[in-house]
């Protein structure tokens, strides 16, 4: 049960900070219930550490109320004060197993964000786009997972998945070779230890190479090996480095 830090999200309590050192720590999220269009409400946490309430909206895994969260990230560039808390952006978001209690801010006078379509948002099918054209080179992707999950995550795993998927459906590939990772060294956060089963690298591998076979890629060409020099693409994490052991890295050779 992680509720002390609950009490900490009921006042926002600003610090002096580097903007550019990287935060992580585990909390209690709250909702902020703003009125400035659909999906304009805000997700707030505060460091138990510190008592500096943050804005974790911008993370593509969104909290759920029921449970501690694993936050990782940085401060915005942006000093807006968009909902009550220093912007987190990049930021990422981990659901817990720690259970929390269900807590609704008012608006409060403050506006929120408006909604706008992320930049890394998987297209649908029936668009039209882009084929890869000859000659070949070797691709290498990258997926990135949250803490604990072998899930493929909406709007950050999916779209990695995608171009994935897009690359070897049109090189049609000799062999696509895939790696799993997994964040088994123990470490403290907030009073919690966080490890992660080195089974789950094996199991994040399986997701992706069934996900492969399912949009027409002969499940013969594709293995999962031990281990790939990655992470091939940087951009997956946007400069955090503690989410980087939680991936799954891919080598497509073409034919």
């Amino acid at each position: 049960m992680i509720r002390g830090a609950f009490l900490s999200l009921l006042a926002f309590a600003p610090a002096v900070e580097d903007s550019v050192k990287p935060l992580r720590f585990v909390a209690c999220p709250v909702y902020r219930d703003t009125d400035n269009g659909r999906k304009s409400g805000c997700w707030l946490t505060s460091d138990p550490a510190t008592g500096v309430r943050y804005d974790v909206t911008a993370a593509p895994t969104k909290p759920d109320w029921n449970h501690a969260i694993l936050v990782e990230g940085k401060l915005s560039a942006d000093a807006t004060d968009h909902c009550g808390g220093r912007v987190l952006e990049p930021v990422r978001v981990s659901v817990l197993e720690g259970a929390c209690t269900r807590h609704l801010l008012p608006a409060e006078g403050y506006k929120g964000r408006r909604f706008a379509l992320p930049e890394r948002n998987v297209r649908p099918l029936y668009q039209a786009r882009k084929q890869q054209q000859k000659p070949f080179v070797e691709g290498r992707f990258t997926i990135p997972f949250d803490y604990r999950s072998s899930f493929i995550s909406y709007q950050i795993s999916d779209y990695y998945l995608d171009a994935t998927i897009n690359y070897a459906l049109d090189v049609q590939p000799a062999v696509i070779e895939i790696a799993g990772t997994a964040q088994t060294r123990p470490a403290m956060v907030s009073g919690v230890r966080l490890a992660e089963d080195a089974a789950l690298a094996r199991s994040r591998a399986e997701v992706v190479r069934k996900a492969l076979i399912l949009r027409g890629i002969p499940a013969q060409r594709v293995r999962i090996v031990e281990r790939l020099p990655g992470p091939f693409v940087a951009a997956a994490f946007d400069g955090l480095n503690s989410p980087v052991d939680r991936r799954v890295d891919i080598r497509i050779r073409p034919e």
